[in-house]
């Protein structure tokens, strides 16, 4: 029996899987936590890494890592760290972004060329801020690598070239989803100067790498290229063309497989590479599951009662209405947004309250769900629920209500990490699909649709836009 290892090393933590290469059966889970912040240093995740799946790597045939997408690790000459990693949720550079689309010849230009409208999460765009802001950095760098790819780095034997996929480089506005090239010439363009890039697989199941040889594995285990953390949890819920997840986690995100690679300068929806020879076009929100911390922690309550509660208020809690840009946006782009809490009464309640918080987090990844099926010409074939926000009794309750069709809610799990222990165990065989792994536990929930609450709240985000 093979067994196969996948990390997913998140902006929170790492988390490590064990997996039966052939069925999918989780056999050992293990997590170590990461600093706080939206800027960090990249060697806490080595440390947590080696906390988390140091002892299970051994045993694994194969290993693959899911990281989080965007965040900027810069390396000197030889291979160390030369400043904090800047993290997808650093809208810093929000400015430099802008700067980038107009040079890069506007909206059009931009997503012609890597698929997406650039924003401030995207590498790039933290490469401007760094030439402009901390010039002797830049001066410094030598390599740029996505923490994803740094990690991996850090499991392979000495002497190995960094190493990436589509699916990650797809996000960082250097790489060019027309082409499936890299772009020297945009990191040239952000810097000032050039960087060496990681080496991109010829396959989505290449074997990039071994590790160190071990007692129990000559030669080391196999590397696979690893992805972004989107495209991992797509693997790990072996979504198909059409599938949509919805994944309520640090950040929102909506994601669709699809065959075809989308074109939309509007910058809604982010045309990304999956790891599969696919398209994974995107609608990322900032605040998601943050914004139930949020309401609970005004409303004094644990996540339990604040659903309960939620619960017992009505379809668009007696007119308060959320639009829950607590910490900037990202879909829409509004990075210096913040939230708006309208239509209180003397009579609001505190159900009320934790009504249009759940409401306001489901309308936003409901305007997420629309943006894909718009902008791929494509229905949602289905709709799956997941990451840590997924597990609120009112999340799921309404869910269906506020998204107007069925939900299918996903047994907890770490999809990340399973989807990159997928793709690991792809590398083992080399075959032309990935393994077929059945996802068992899962549920389908209805409601009746509540279609005005959604359009109360895109009323909300239509006026604030016009507030600026």
């Amino acid at each position: 029996m093979a067994l196969v290892l996948g990390i997913d090393s998140s902006t929170q933590s790492t988390k490590a899987l064990l997996v039966d290469a052939e069925t999918g059966e989780v056999r050992q889970e293990r997590r170590a936590a990461h600093p706080d912040g939206t800027e960090v240093d990249p060697r806490a995740w080595l440390t947590a890494v080696d906390e988390a799946a140091g002892p299970l790597l051994e045993q694994a045939e194969a290993v693959a890592v899911g990281g989080q997408q965007h965040g900027m690790v810069l390396l000197d000459e030889r291979g160390e760290v030369v400043r904090d990693a800047l993290l997808w949720n650093d809208t810093r550079s929000a400015p430099q972004a802008e700067a980038l689309i107009e040079e890069m010849g506007g909206p059009e230009a931009s997503v012609a060329e890597i698929g997406s409208l650039m924003v401030a999460s995207f590498t790039a765009s933290k490469l401007r801020w760094v030439r402009d802001e901390e010039p002797e950095v830049a001066a410094r760098a030598a390599r740029v690598l996505l923490p994803h790819d740094y990690v991996s780095l850090h499991l392979a034997e000495q002497g190995t070239v960094p190493f990436t996929d589509r699916g990650d480089a797809s996000g960082t506005a250097y790489y060019s989803t027309a082409s499936e090239t890299w772009k020297p010439e945009l990191v040239e363009l952000a810097l000032g100067r050039s960087l060496d890039l990681p080496r991109l697989p010829s396959a989505p199941q290449e074997v990039m790498a071994r590790t160190a040889a071990t007692s129990t594995s000559r030669g080391g285990a196999a590397i696979a290229a690893g992805t972004g953390d989107n495209m991992g949890a797509a693997l790990g819920l072996s979504q198909g063309e059409g599938d949509v997840s919805v994944s309520i986690g640090t950040s929102g995100v909506c994601a669709m497989v699809s065959p075809t690679r989308p074109n939309d300068a509007t910058g809604t929806v982010t045309g990304f590479a999956d790891a599969t020879g696919r398209f994974l076009p995107m609608a990322t929100t900032m605040n998601a599951a943050r914004i139930l911390e949020a309401g609970r922690a005004l409303l004094g309550v644990s996540h339990e009662e604040m659903a309960q509660l939620a619960l017992a208020s009505v379809p668009g809690a007696h007119g308060v209405t959320l639009l829950p840009y607590f910490d900037g946006e990202r879909t829409p782009n509004r990075p210096d947004a913040r939230a708006t809490l309208t239509g209180m009464s003397t009579s609001t309640t505190r159900e009320d309250i934790a009504r249009a918080y759940v409401e306001g987090l489901l309308c936003s990844l409901a305007d997420g769900v629309t943006a894909l099926e718009e902008r791929t010409g494509t229905t949602a074939r289905r709709i799956t629920l997941i990451g840590g926000g997924a597990r609120s009794e009112a999340v799921q309750q309404l869910a269906p209500a506020i998204f107007g069709r069925e939900v299918t809610l996903a047994p907890p799990a770490e999809y990340v990490a399973l989807g990159a222990a997928r793709q690991a165990a792809w590398a083992l065989t080399g075959a032309d699909e990935p393994p077929a792994w059945e996802l068992n536990g899962s549920r389908t929930v209805t409601a009746e649709p509540t279609p005005e609450v959604l359009e109360a709240y895109r009323v909300l985000k239509a006026r604030t836009g016009e507030w600026g």
